[in-house]
């Protein structure tokens, strides 16, 4: 029985402040992944990463929250996304780390924006884009239910960007319900009984902050013996405001002396009006309780440590810091007593002006002895206290991709794995061997880009070739200290001939990655100062490198710049000797739907240029013995060219086939065996071919139940047959087995649709395998790059028809 499973799974998190909980009782970590749920285990000492991703949501996701339910006591996970719906996932009983998904509420007519959940009820409140907030009720006792209540239209008309729920003392249950977004007022409301069919009230309007609130989080006053409880919101005007609401009447401001030479005549600027109110039967009041300044930009969640000792509120700023607040005892003043981050690159910029940067998502662990934030890249930081030297050390957290993965190709040698990404980033993955424990993580980001990439191929273990949308391909080539780090962690030791450069830096204004020590013109007034990522600064070589360390010191320095295309470049591959780069751009036309080859020895263009298409050529292979290159497009032909004997640089048109399948070709592959190749197509089909006498015949043809965009031949024969991959448009994976005399086609498996990706695979890879032929007991691993963020490393093993 063919079985699969997770290597590895990495992908970056939504930049969205409610997108992303920390369950307390399991340790897990949900958070949005474009449009899945991953789910993570920060606190797991194997270090292996994401586990597990939801799938369902049609689009990005955008508030996550963990909720137990009251009446059954079982654990449900909430998430809402732009498809205007939400999903309810319950606890695998068989495995409490991951969740299945058990119901569909809808109601809301746009994007769902926050959600709020409290203990002690089954009443949930979910706030959207179409300006309302509506009141649902979850019944978890058999199959799970959920009810709408009510709706309430936010007026003045606004949008909720963030919703908290409490439950108030009383024989009812009452509940309080605070909501904020696109105003600068906190509004609160109040059902008088949770028990029956609670009805919110308005009941105050909380003014104060000047820009739109961004968080707001409940608490009970832990410094004081009283019941009161805390309100924390947060607001792009970079202030946190606190405010107390107390059971009873509230105390007598004392009155402000309008002869104090510290007003100097002026009206006081805090005021602090008590707003008033019933609920079930009790008196309650609300009142301002304190300012916490000292950010710099705008603040996006705010989160009160679990650890019922310790009235500490945790912030997460887009001025790249992560602040832990706290009242002094003597004082009463609430100050910043932790600052967590990384100093910003971008002096002057802010959120306000455009910058995206720094962090969106601050949350604590269930001890509240850890901390993780989500920074613009999509990656997660974890810092966690040490309690001998009482500081904040930061540890390892997980990274990934935040837009779709458009390439992955493994190093020829199988000892790494290099993604690239419209997020403008190419990765290099590898797996960690240390005692008898591995994990995979990602150890460079070789190519941060100012264009979306959209390609990739490896020239050999130290040199790479990418494409983007800026219409050239640029080589790199692989530092020392990178070349060390994967020796010293990975065991991958690399054969390279000549010397490696040190390390990279971008120049000041400069798109190129240059090596360190390369000469550079300075202007006169022009600043010499070396940017962050740059001189040679060694990084830690007992665990792979944190987010900031890949952010700023494991670039790799380019080597070559490769022009000719006119359009964004939509293909990239290496001949097999390593000493061709074939390539091919966007194109509507003759003119530009061509095929460019360079030379690798000088990286000079080999004219002219292969012409066999009128448009775009969205895939190009090299065969084996690389003898012939191989190309199909969206005319919906493929054509094989082959390499002249005397002159090993130049390729003449051999075959082709202008109606090779009926809608356009997205993939293609050669077997590992002579004269044959694979192509998939947009007709739901992958056909195999095989080379005659009067060219390719196709041989047999595999029909799938939705577009093919993706193919891969297992490069080793395997017991007299071939394994193919296929990825398709719906992100569907299928393992086929085809026989290597016949060409005949069988279904090997088709991974389970909870594993598989939720958007169109983009590129498959095998990792290479040693040894001419492979037996029953290997297991393969195969890369999968999909447009839903995600990168996946398959491990396929007992592969039997």
């Amino acid at each position: 029985m063919t079985s699969v499973s997770y290597k590895y799974v990495s992908v970056g998190g939504n930049r969205h402040p409610g997108a992303a909980d920390w369950d307390v009782q399991s340790g897990v970590l949900a958070y949005g992944a474009d449009n899945n749920v991953a789910l993570w285990e920060p606190l797991e000492n194997t270090h292996r990463g994401v586990h597990a991703l939801l799938v369902g949501h049609a689009d990005k996701v955008s508030v996550v929250k963990f909720y137990t339910c009251p009446s059954s006591a079982t654990k449900l996970l909430i998430t809402g996304s732009v498809d205007r719906t939400i999903r309810v996932w319950r606890q695998d009983p068989a495995d409490p780390r991951n969740y299945k998904h058990a119901a569909t509420l809808e109601g809301h007519t746009a994007s769902v924006n926050a959600i709020a959940v409290t203990d002690g009820t089954d009443i949930i409140a979910s706030g959207a884009a179409d300006g309302t907030v509506r009141i649902w009720r979850l019944n978890a006792s058999n199959e799970i239910q959920g009810e709408l209540l009510d709706t309430i239209t936010m007026k003045p008309r606004f949008f909720p960007l963030t919703v908290s729920l409490r439950v108030l003392e009383g024989e009812n249950c009452p509940l309080v319900l605070a909501v904020a977004g696109t105003t600068t007022k906190v509004h609160v409301y109040v059902a008088e009984n949770s028990k029956e069919k609670p009805v919110f009230n308005h009941r105050a309007a909380l003014a104060g902050h000047e820009a739109w609130i961004r968080s707001l989080s409940f608490t009970t006053d832990k410094n004081n013996n009283t019941n009161d409880i805390l309100l924390a919101s947060a607001s792009q005007d970079r202030y946190i405001r606190l405010w107390r609401l107390h059971q009873g009447e509230a105390s007598t401001p004392a009155p402000i002396d309008d002869a104090d030479p510290l007003l100097g005549g002026m009206e006081p600027t805090l005021s602090n009006k008590a707003h008033e109110f019933d609920a079930a039967g009790l008196k309650y009041s609300i009142t301002f309780e304190a300012l916490l300044f000292g950010n710099e930009d705008w603040i996006y969640t705010t989160a009160w440590n679990p650890d019922p000792t310790r009235s500490q509120l945790l912030t997460a700023s887009a001025d790249n810091t992560v602040t832990i607040w706290e009242q002094d005892p003597v004082s009463g003043v609430w100050m910043s007593i932790e600052r967590m981050g990384e100093i910003s690159v971008q002096k002057g910029s802010t959120t306000a002006t455009g910058s995206a940067g720094g962090f969106w998502i601050g949350l604590w662990s269930p001890d509240g002895k850890q901390v993780v934030s989500l920074g613009r890249t999509g990656s997660w930081r974890v810092w966690q206290h040490d309690a001998e030297a009482d500081m904040w050390v930061q540890k390892f957290g997980i990274s990934g991709h935040i837009r779709p993965t458009n390439g992955v190709q493994w190093d020829p040698n199988g000892g790494y794995l290099l993604s690239t990404s419209a997020d403008q980033t190419t990765r290099l993955h590898a797996e960690w061997l240390r005692d008898s424990k591995s994990s995979w993580h990602e150890f460079s980001r070789p190519q941060i880009h100012g264009y979306d990439l959209n390609c990739i191929d490896t020239l050999g273990p130290s040199q790479f070739v990418s494409g983007a949308d800026e219409k050239l391909l640029r080589v790199f080539n692989e530092p020392k200290q990178i070349a060390s780090l994967l020796g010293k962690l990975t065991g991958f030791e690399q054969n390279i001939e000549g010397e490696l450069p040190d390390t990279a830096q971008i120049p000041v204004l400069g798109l190129s990655n240059k090596a360190q020590g390369d000469e550079m013109p300075v202007e006169e007034d022009e600043s010499t100062e070396v940017p962050a990522s740059g001189h040679a600064v060694s990084l830690g070589m007992d665990c792979p490198p944190l987010e900031d360390e890949l952010s700023r010191y494991t670039l790799w320095p380019e080597h070559e710049k490769l022009y000719g295309h006119g359009y964004e470049i939509s293909a990239v591959a290496v001949s097999h000797d390593r000493k061709l780069i074939a390539t091919a751009c966007k194109a509507s036309s003759v003119d530009h739907a061509v095929i460019r080859l360079y030379d690798t020895s000088d990286w000079h263009e080999i004219k002219p240029s292969l012409t066999a298409h009128s448009l775009t050529i969205t895939d190009l292979s090299f065969s084996a013995d690389d003898q012939y290159l191989l190309s199909v497009g969206r005319d919906r032909q493929w054509a094989v060219f082959s390499r002249s004997q005397e002159d090993p640089n130049t390729f003449a048109s051999f075959s082709s086939n202008p109606k090779g399948h009926s809608r356009m070709i997205l993939g293609a592959a050669w077997a590992p065996i002579e004269g044959v190749f694979a192509t998939a197509g947009r007709d739901k089909s992958v056909k195999i071919w095989q080379k005659g006498e009067d060219g390719f015949v196709c041989k047999t043809t595999i029909a799938l139940t939705s577009p093919v965009s993706a193919v891969a031949f297992l490069p080793s024969p395997y017991k007299n047959s071939f394994i193919l991959a296929a990825g398709e448009d719906t992100g569907a994976v299928s393992i086929h087995r085809i026989a290597a005399d016949t060409l005949e086609a069988n279904l090997v498996m088709a991974v389970d649709k909870t594993m598989s990706p939720s958007k169109t695979i983009t590129q498959l890879s095998w990792r290479p395998v040693s040894g001419p032929e492979v037996d029953e007991s290997s297991s393969f691993d195969l890369a999968v790059a999909s447009e839903d963020s995600s990168m996946r490393i398959y491990a396929i093993s007992n592969v039997a028809a």
